[in-house]
């Protein structure tokens, strides 16, 4: 992409409104805008780096054998009261009356509709067990929305379900769950915290959190010195360490991921009803698995950036290389630039191309503020001897050679 043919509004200065470190960047960096509390538009840098994070997420569903569907946001309320969740969420939940007299809302999560999706297409044991997953949008009636994407009205999660037989195959599907989770957060270049959780309104007996550690974090877990476990802390809590009894240490965190063992909470309320080998009428065994699509592009930048801006992880940086014309008024440095940037689009690189007729500081400092890993730089040094440089964003490593050269390396 050329730079002046897409849309990068980066600022020189913090927003007043931005409450944490990866808030600042967001903003800064040109990634996204606020249009009211809570509710952001995603810019195409942005963008970009939420389509990665979701490849991710998708190669891990699909290699754990879940079945991607899209379950819709607007949700009749009739199905949430049978649950009694109504109550339980409460004010959060936005809902309203529509023309033709029906109680609806604007689903905070899918529990009950796909519950009520495979009630009516499984009836067997023979067509379980069964994983089904979705990317969609939620919506929370949040009293304080805070952090940008880290708490919002309307955010992107993605939540999966899996349908069993029995307590073993939720046990191996729950598993299966837990160590895609571990791959998907590694891809993304996250540190990550797993801890015991409270299920909450969800339900369920056994339920873990995944936690990225970030000193702007709204959670706070408790690690012990010792033994490394980690429990989510509550207000008035001691677990000293509950396994070994030495001292922990408290650290903010940023939640990311939460799984649950439902057991049969939903399938019993809604009717999900199967018939085992022997004839029987047994309500379907299920487990629940979220990831905070959206929060995950903040939690992210938390965990990778410096003074000068953010230091995107390879998977997720919205480009892999960016190229500085120094001075793009002259032509024969701009020829140069073009030719690598079609080079590198030949070798399937994504590549961004900073075209403005920009002071060379102007340049350095948005490059790095955006966090691409790798810079190329074209300027005096070319003219003189052909030669262009390469920056690596996370090590400031510099690397001279000719433009042919930088292409493998790169490649490589």
């Amino acid at each position: 992409m050329i730079w002046s043919k897409t849309f990068i509004p980066t600022l020189k200065e913090n927003p007043q409104e931005a409450e944490s470190t990866s808030h600042r960047l967001l903003l800064r960096a040109g990634l996204v805008r606020m249009l009211m509390a809570g509710a952001y538009s995603y810019l195409p840098l942005g963008l970009k780096a939420l389509n990665n994070i979701q490849k991710i997420i998708r190669e891990e569903m699909d290699a754990s054998a879940a079945a991607e569907v899209l379950l819709p946001a607007l949700q009749p309320l009739e199905l949430w009261q049978k649950t009694g969740r109504d109550k339980d969420i409460g004010e959060v939940m936005v809902r309203f009356t529509d023309r033709r007299g029906r109680k609806v809302c604007l689903g905070p999560t899918h529990e009950e509709v796909i519950t009520d999706l495979v009630k009516s297409h499984v009836s067997s044991y023979k067509q379980l067990p069964l994983i089904l997953y979705q990317i969609q949008t939620k919506f929370r009636d949040e009293m304080r929305p805070r952090f940008g994407l880290i708490r919002g009205c309307e955010f992107i999660m993605k939540d999966a379900y899996s349908f069993d037989k029995d307590e073993a195959g939720l046990d191996k599907n729950y598993q299966v769950m837990y160590e895609a989770y571990k791959r998907i957060f590694k891809r993304c270049g996250l540190d990550i915290l797993t801890t015991e959780a409270d299920s909450g309104v969800m339900g369920g007996k056994v339920s873990h959190e995944f936690m990225v550690p970030a000193k702007d974090g709204e959670d706070v877990v408790l690690k012990c010195r010792s033994c490394n476990a980690v429990k989510t802390y509550k207000e008035g809590d001691k677990e000293a360490c509950a396994k070994c009894g030495a001292d922990t240490d408290k650290m903010n965190c940023i939640e990311v991921g939460h799984i649950f063992k439902l057991g049969t909470k939903y399938s019993s309320l809604l009717g999900a009803n199967f018939l085992d080998a022997q004839g029987k009428l047994l309500p379907i065994i299920m487990g629940c698995y979220g990831i905070g699509v959206s929060r995950l592009v903040s939690a992210v930048i938390e965990q990778n950036n410096d003074d000068a801006g953010i230091i995107w992880p390879k998977q997720v940086a919205p480009y892999q290389v960016i190229i500085l014309p120094l001075e793009a008024s002259n032509n024969q440095i701009m020829e140069a630039a073009l030719g690598l940037y079609k080079s590198l689009q030949d070798n399937k690189i994504e590549v961004l191309l900073d075209d403005r007729d920009e002071r060379a500081g102007v340049k350095f400092k948005d490059a790095d503020l955006l966090g691409i890993p790798t810079q190329i730089i074209i300027g005096k040094e070319f003219l003189k001897s052909a030669a262009m440089e390469l920056k690596k964003r996370a090590s400031g490593e510099k690397i001279i050679k000719a433009a042919q050269d930088l292409i493998s390396i790169i490649s490589e």
